[in-house]
């Protein structure tokens, strides 16, 4: 399996930690990992993917990852912007590409870009928001 991160912005303790996260979430989403996943999103958590009409939920949240998405086959991220306020809430600002199975067998690579949302929950994070998606949606 082949993914890597690009070129971090240079960042303090706390924003490293979060980006190392962010990275943690992708690689439970490429291993379709569902459980982990529910333990690292806000029960209230909302989203919204650029292009759709409405904000999803939480169940929906963790629909994206589980086995009736389309599987993750490599990705690469890029992150533009990370940012720690107060000790308590993070913002996250990047872009990514990821080559994904489509239909038959084949695979298809999408790109785009988030801004994820985050709560400080012990020395964790938990995910409250995201918006973004691929590029070309809006």
């Amino acid at each position: 399996m082949e993914h890597e991160s690009g070129e971090v912005p240079r960042l303090g303790d706390e924003e490293q930690l979060l980006w190392e996260h962010v990275q943690m979430l992708w690689e439970l989403a490429r291993r379709r990992e569902t459980a982990p996943v529910r333990k690292l999103l806000h029960p209230d958590y909302t989203g919204w993917v650029t292009g759709l009409d409405r904000p999803h939920d939480y169940e929906a949240a963790v629909a994206s990852v589980g086995p009736d998405s389309p599987r993750i086959l490599r990705y690469r991220l890029q992150p533009l912007k990370v940012t720690v306020f107060d000790h308590e809430v993070g913002v996250v600002h990047y872009r990514y590409e990821a080559e994904v199975e489509a239909a038959g067998g084949a695979s298809q690579t999408i790109a785009g870009r988030w801004t994820e949302v985050y709560k400080r929950r012990g020395r964790g994070w938990l995910m409250i928001s995201v918006s973004g998606g691929p590029d070309g949606m809006r």
